[in-house]
């Protein structure tokens, strides 16, 4: 008598759900764990992938690491991947270590870069003009957190233009944009460690040092790495995650969302996503 009328309460829910237009909670089809460093872009595309999989019913976790530990985690199958490598130049090293530990899933976005960074105001141009007006930036090379890709390079272009007299400053990305911010309140000079995409090139003028060595690379992108046997282990977020793609405008909006007041890197990617079904469909299986 029980089991019958459990059996026909189920069936009065699921006519409800029917006729009422009223979908059944998803059921929870299993832990995801995403790696990436506190970087805007990286924050910004690693919480949109983490919306759209919870949207199909992940438990996802998003787990905020230095650049080398990012890696390693995925290489490890401590983390099941990530959208944030950024090649061939900043994240190169790392790839040639763990290239045969991981699955590179291909491109994400096109048109990043990275370089020195200076506001519109200053009238050097090159890397090359550093040298002679180190006193004017304090002698310093306002950086980043030390295990970004992006630091070592600046070490050797720093070598490599004799800029020794010149100390590189460690620090975040927060760090770096706070004295940037407090040197263009004052049109004082400054030099940080830059890339694009990166919300502060939409909040002031400011412009790359030209680098002609090439020490910098040119143009780079960002591709997303995933731990082998994700296929095998959950196929469907491997496909996610191998058909994400987007564009330099829309990570810098979310970007730009998460520089709001009050505004937190949840909340902004739920409303990019609910905002762009039309892309989202497009990364689903």
């Amino acid at each position: 008598m029980i089991l019958k009328r459990t059996l026909a309460t189920l069936m009065i829910l699921l006519a409800l759900c029917l006729t009422t237009g009223i979908q059944p909670a998803a059921a929870g089809k299993g832990k995801v764990e995403l790696a990436y460093v506190e970087w805007d872009c990286a924050t910004a595309s690693t919480h949109v992938v983490q919306v759209v999989l919870q949207d199909l019913g992940y438990d996802v976790e998003v787990i905020p690491v230095a650049a080398a530990a990012m890696w390693q985690s995925i290489a490890s199958g401590d983390a099941d991947g990530m959208v944030t490598a950024w090649l061939p130049t900043t994240h190169g090293h790392y790839l040639k270590r763990f290239k045969d530990k991981i699955v590179d899933l291909g491109k994400n976005l096109h048109g990043t870069r990275i370089g020195l960074v200076v506001p519109a105001y200053v009238t050097i141009d090159s890397i090359a003009d550093l040298k002679a007006n180190a006193r004017k930036f304090a002698n310093k090379v306002i950086g980043i957190d030390p295990g970004a890709g992006l630091m070592s390079k600046t070490e050797t272009v720093m070598k490599e233009y004799g800029l020794g007299k010149m100390n590189l400053v460690e620090g975040s990305g927060a760090t770096m944009a706070a004295a940037l911010q407090d040197a263009i309140k004052n049109r004082e000079w400054i030099v940080v460690t830059g890339w694009t995409p990166h919300w502060k090139f939409a909040r002031w003028e400011l412009k790359y040092l030209d680098d002609p060595k090439g020490i910098y690379g040119g143009d780079e992108y960002i591709s997303t790495m995933v731990r082998k046997g994700l296929k095998e282990d959950l196929p469907e977020v491997y496909a996610v995650l191998d058909s994400f793609s987007w564009t330099p405008k829309d990570i810098a909006t979310v970007m730009i969302m998460n520089r709001q007041e009050g505004a937190s890197p949840e909340a902004s990617a739920r409303k990019w996503v609910d905002e762009h079904q039309d892309l989202v469909k497009k990364w689903l299986p």
